[in-house]
């Protein structure tokens, strides 16, 4: 039973996130097979036999990739112009904080947490290279082992690794953060959700386009005052007392991997200094026990007005990043399909 300090935590608690928008079904528009092998012979000197493309999770691209002598890899290539935070927002400042995050990563490894898969460094010693204007690879050491589908966790005993990861990752020790970027609290893209919901945006051409303007407007009182809560909440929180740490940003189900070498914690590029409460807002299983684990391993008790932060910012960011896939001009593939099914999804939940 929880103690009467983690009372509000408790009752603040809310059903689980849908994941973060921006499905990966089919390979990205303008990068090709031998593009990707060329990137991995100009980084890391590998000479590439098989690309498959592996349709995994939301965001980045993924292949499987098998070089000479046997040697098998994972590569990630990140679409810039969809990680930009902003419409106007240059893309190499998005490539430099991406390459901050993984580079975090490394240093977490090198400093011995062995649940960090980190990229493997270029031979110039970055985390990444960028491939043209608009695409970023990173490569990884291929592991095998048993991973995640999205969705809430199955055991106790799997939350609580992942708990014992967030503790240790927000009690590294300082050089672990001295690449690390700082979370400004603030919503991706959310100068575009603005525009569709002040009606100054106009749908580019593509199937979803129009589709989207009109279910934003369908749900604009609801999106206002989560925007509006939310803004009220950020100024809360930055007014706090409470230290930063390093966050993961995304430490769910699906970003852990079960291995012959133990648990592990992949998919590092939204890593940031940044309020604990980033990584422990849909952590708990609503009985506050996760909270009372982290205060109980590192003195600090979680604040209800921190959860609640993050926790609609995951909403706002999803609307937001689907807005601005669609309001950019897009064909009606596969990844945009299961984009706005789950905007229709999202929608649905934040009107309840």
């Amino acid at each position: 039973m929880a103690g009467p300090a983690l009372a509000g935590l408790i009752a603040s608690t809310e059903p689980a996130a849908l994941p973060y928008l921006g499905a990966v079904l089919n390979p990205p528009d303008g990068l090709r097979t031998d593009m990707l092998a060329a990137a991995l012979s100009a980084g890391w000197g590998l000479d590439v036999t098989s690309a498959e493309y592996l349709a995994l999770g939301f965001g980045s691209h993924h292949w499987a990739i098998a070089t000479v002598g046997g040697g098998r890899w994972f590569v990630t290539a990140d679409e810039l112009p969809v990680k930009r935070r902003s419409l106007a927002e240059p893309l190499d400042v998005v490539f430099g904080r991406l390459g901050a995050s993984l580079a975090t990563a490394i240093d977490l490894s090198d400093l011995g947490m062995a649940f960090v898969v980190a990229p493997v460094s270029t031979m110039a010693g970055e985390p990444l290279v960028r491939l043209t204007s608009r695409f970023a690879v990173a490569l990884y050491p291929f592991l095998c082992g048993q991973s995640f589908e999205w969705g809430d966790f199955d055991t106790k005993a799997h939350r609580q690794v992942v708990l014992d990861f967030v503790v240790a990752l927000h009690t590294a020790p300082e050089p672990a953060r001295r690449r690390a970027v700082t979370d400004d609290l603030g919503i991706a893209h959310r100068d575009e959700l603005d525009a569709v919901l002040d009606t100054a945006a106009d749908a580019a051409s593509g199937p979803y386009g129009q589709k989207t303007v009109e279910l934003i407007a369908a749900h604009e009182a609801s999106i206002h005052r989560l925007l509006a809560r939310y803004d009220a909440l950020a100024a809360q929180v930055r007014s706090g007392s409470t230290p930063t740490v390093l966050t993961h940003g995304e430490p769910h189900r699906a970003n852990t991997m079960r291995t012959s070498a133990g648990w592990k914690l992949i998919d590092w590029d939204t890593a940031a200094v940044a309020p604990p409460e980033r990584d422990l807002c849909n952590l708990d299983p609503g009985d506050g026990s996760i909270f009372a684990g982290y205060r109980q391993a590192t003195g600090v008790t979680p604040r209800p007005e921190a959860l609640e932060l993050f926790r609609l910012r995951w909403d706002l960011a999803d609307i937001a990043i689907t807005v601005s896939q669609f309001l950019a001009p897009h064909s009606g593939d596969a990844n945009d399909d299961e984009s706005f099914d789950l905007l229709r999804a999202l929608m649905a939940k934040i009107s309840r």
